[in-house]
């Protein structure tokens, strides 16, 4: 069903807002994933509070055109059938929703992303930034490595304490 021109214009107004709040934008190639394993792979990616969208190519690219921060972007990539994961509040999210879903459904290739400033990034890049801790396990181990010299001192201490206790407890009776 073709789309009338009012509803083509909402939807570019869609993708940029989604790209202007956007961290990052991760672009896969999607060819031969059935609708049910789509309907999987959003419900599993919002809660990750990422957004996946399935929109025409050409639609995209003049939403990327009209937006002051991506006009520079390079747009030669989006060809084919083509999803958008877009997460406004983690850059490495959208790329991990898509690469946890592809171990299961290697129909899901990576074409590359967007960062947030308008740069294009190459689907390698994405590929490694995919492999990295997600930021709730980053701030999770920079709090247990700013931790741990705390936790040394403090079982230190709770053994000598214990030691001096005991061996005042000898000492009494």
């Amino acid at each position: 069903m073709a789309l009338t021109k009012d509803k083509k214009q909402q939807v570019i107004e869609e993708i940029t807002d989604l790209l202007n709040s956007s961290k990052m934008t991760v672009v896969a190639k999607y060819k031969g994933t059935s609708v049910k394993q789509m309907q999987e792979l959003r419900k599993s990616a919002i809660k990750g509070s990422t957004v996946v969208k399935v929109v025409k190519n050409r639609l995209v690219i003049q939403a990327i055109k009209a937006n002051s921060t991506y006009k520079d972007a390079d747009t030669s990539n989006l060809i084919d059938q083509l999803i958008y994961a877009f997460n406004a509040n983690d850059e490495v999210a959208p790329a991990q929703s898509l690469a946890d879903f592809a171990k299961k459904n290697p129909t899901i290739q990576f074409v590359g992303g967007y960062t947030a400033d308008g740069k294009f990034m190459s689907s390698e890049d994405v590929t490694a930034l995919s492999k990295l801790p997600s930021k709730p396990q980053m701030i999770a181990g920079i709090i247990n490595t700013l931790n741990s010299p705390v936790r040394g001192v403090m079982s230190s201490l709770n053994s000598n304490l214990g030691g001096l206790i005991q061996a005042l407890e000898a000492k009494a009776s």
